[in-house]
Formats: structure tokens, sequence, C-alpha cells
């Protein structure tokens, strides 16, 4: 159970980086921060698309990855 549980945890991450790796920035570094460009995190303005997919399975899998770190480390004692 327990080598079940660390190979899926494992995919879990993978999955994770690739899909917070896929995601399009919010605004253009520390020159979009500077110029106006962090306004769009607090804003009205939702995400749509392929944007609004990649934010709802990052939540989806980070819940995961939260709940399998907690059962690895309950079935490895």
């Amino acid at each position: 159970m327990h080598a079940f549980l660390v190979t899926l945890l494992v995919i879990v991450s993978l999955g994770m980086i690739v899909v917070v790796l896929l995601q399009s920035g919010r605004s253009a570094g520390l020159s979009g921060a500077i110029t106006g460009g962090a306004e769009q995190l607090f804003g009205k303005q939702k995400a749509r698309g392929i944007d609004a997919v990649l934010h709802r399975v990052t939540v989806v899998l980070a819940v995961l990855f939260f709940v399998l770190t907690v059962a690895v480390t309950y079935f490895e004692l």
C-alpha cells in the first residue's frame, strides 16, 4: 500500500509541475508590477478558456498532493 501511494504521489507531483509550467504569467515580471500589471491579480478579470482549466486542474492536483502526503506519512508509521 505504501509503495502504491508513493508512486501515486510522484505522478501527482509531476503532473502539478507540468500544469504550473503550462500556465501563462499574470504580468511581465517586475516591470509589470511596477507599471500596474499587478492590478490584474486583484482585479475582477476572470481567467478564461485554457487558463481557467489549468487553474482548476492545479487546485485539484494540489489537494491530491496534500491528501497523498498525509496518507503516505500515516501508512509509513
